[in-house]
């Protein structure tokens, strides 16, 4: 403890002892503030000389303003006391802009949750090329190319990349008809909004290179969603009708055409026979007329032998009468396989 902290032995100090003290304490107060001022200059020029740059990151060294160099993932040095700075931009990551909805929180493992406030629909509301007022929700991912460019060549780029999102999906919607936004055109949609926001960007030179455009929820607003649901479902079974009698007619008409075919061609091979066969006639009946010509009673008796060879192979039983005989049944058996016997004979 020092002496002026101790209490007084035996009688008070005088004025002048008191600011004898006082000027004493202060000379020593300086002596030490010096070493403070170069003790904190010294850190201040050690804390500032360094930084480090993260493994999804690009850092930009500026010399007063001045862009110098950019420095990749690790510890680096620079120029102490702000003559030069670094700018930290995650070129590595895949970086996001929600459009009518934001995220609250989004854990590994757990349910994405969303605002519920429901106070971006200046964002989603659009009209379609019909007239119609749907709810648009949709998302854009995108990657730092040119760190150098994201942040100098436009100002404020994140809000630019927002802007010009937001007036070419406006667009993109407004060309289209609201059933096709709604159902199948969704991919189309998201397609032709990346081409043209990536060229945009690169004609701004914005270093900026775009991943994905997806449409996360396309609605009709809430007023209308019953009536809306109504019309859908009233087209969805339309459409339904119209699949089931295209089926059926894929079926029918198919069978139809084979039967059709299946009967003209049944109906060109019997004329084909039926042609045929009046053909071969009429040439066997030619050549029988030219032998008849030749010989008539040798190829009448022919023919004759011929028609009843024919006429009496079929017949199972044969029986000859002869009007001479004098027995009691004047015919002759001619069964098959038996040997002619006359009937009625007398033993």
């Amino acid at each position: 403890m020092n002496e002026w902290n101790q209490p007084p032995r035996g009688s008070a100090l005088t004025f002048e002892e008191v600011v004898a003290k006082i000027r004493q304490q202060l000379k020593e107060f300086k002596g030490r503030s010096g070493l403070i001022v170069a003790a904190l200059l010294v850190a201040a020029v050690f804390w500032t000389a360094w930084f480090t740059v993260q493994p999804e990151e690009t850092g930009i060294v500026q010399r007063f303003g001045k862009v110098l160099r950019t420095a990749g993932p690790g510890l680096h040095f620079k120029l102490p006391l702000g003559i030069e700075t670094a700018r930290m931009l995650p070129t590595a990551r895949v970086l996001k802009e929600e459009f009518g909805f934001r995220t609250v929180a989004s854990v590994p493992g757990e349910k994405t949750r969303y605002d519920p406030s429901g106070s971006y629909k200046d964002e989603s509301l659009m009209l379609t090329g019909d007239l119609n007022v749907i709810d648009v929700q949709w998302i854009i991912q995108y990657r730092i190319e040119d760190p150098i460019r994201y942040l100098f060549h436009v100002r404020e780029t994140p809000k630019t990349i927002r802007d010009i999102t937001e007036a070419v999906m406006r667009r993109a919607v407004g060309n289209r008809i609201g059933s096709d936004v709604l159902t199948t055109g969704r991919v189309g949609v998201g397609s032709e909004a990346k081409t043209e926001i990536q060229k945009i960007l690169t004609a701004y030179e914005a270093g900026v290179r775009l991943v994905t455009v997806e449409l996360q929820d396309v609605t009709p607003p809430d007023t209308v969603k019953p009536a809306f649901n109504e019309v859908n479902e009233s087209r969805q079974d339309k459409e339904r009708t119209i699949n089931r009698a295209e089926e059926r007619a894929n079926r029918e008409i198919p069978k139809a055409r084979g039967v059709a075919e299946q009967s003209i061609s049944e109906a060109e091979g019997y004329a084909l026979e039926r042609v045929n066969r009046a053909r071969g006639e009429a040439a066997r009946f030619e050549s029988i007329l030219k032998q008849y010509l030749q010989a008539p009673r040798v190829t009448r008796r022919r023919l004759y032998l011929e028609a009843m060879t024919g006429l009496l192979a079929d017949m199972k039983g044969l029986y000859i009468v002869d009007q001479d005989q004098k027995a009691m049944v004047p015919w002759v058996s001619m069964d098959s396989g038996a040997k002619p016997s006359v009937q009625g004979s007398q033993p």
